[in-house]
């Protein structure tokens, strides 16, 4: 199957015997907050909304998703931010996005302690912390 343009290597050659591959990640944000993620994840990110199955369409949330990412935004009545545990998020174009990060106001950080790879941090509209990386160019 060919890969979709911006797609990347696998992050791993070690195959376990159980065919592994990440669906979705799970992110938390506080009741009622559903417009406010909307506009993050689909006004700054450009993902696109997916219609909730109706059995879990009731608990509130929103689910997006983009190329071969999908997140689900799931609602926690004592929500506290994830500022530790994050998604790494792989991004084909890491200065557009950062460009296009800082110019809806989103402060992001740079790291560069990952071998191999470009990276930076930024919060999301609840401040959950996100990991966009690119592996670095090979010669």
């Amino acid at each position: 199957m060919p890969k979709p343009a911006g797609s990347f290597e696998s992050a791993t050659s070690v195959a376990s015997p159980f065919g592994l591959g990440l669906h979705h990640v799970q992110l938390a944000s506080p009741p009622g907050e559903e417009e406010v993620c909307r506009r993050f994840y689909v006004g700054v990110l450009g993902m696109t909304e997916v219609d909730k199955p109706p059995e879990l369409a009731a608990r509130g949330g929103l689910w997006v998703r983009a190329d071969a990412l999908e997140i689900h935004l799931g609602v926690e009545p004592d929500f506290r931010p994830a500022r530790k545990a994050h998604p790494g998020i792989l991004v084909a174009d890491l200065d557009a996005l950062a460009e296009r990060l800082t110019s809806c106001g989103v402060e992001i950080t740079w790291d560069d302690a990952f071998p191999g790879h470009r990276r930076f941090y930024a919060p999301d509209c609840h401040g959950n912390r996100l990991e966009f990386l690119t592996p670095h160019k090979r010669s």
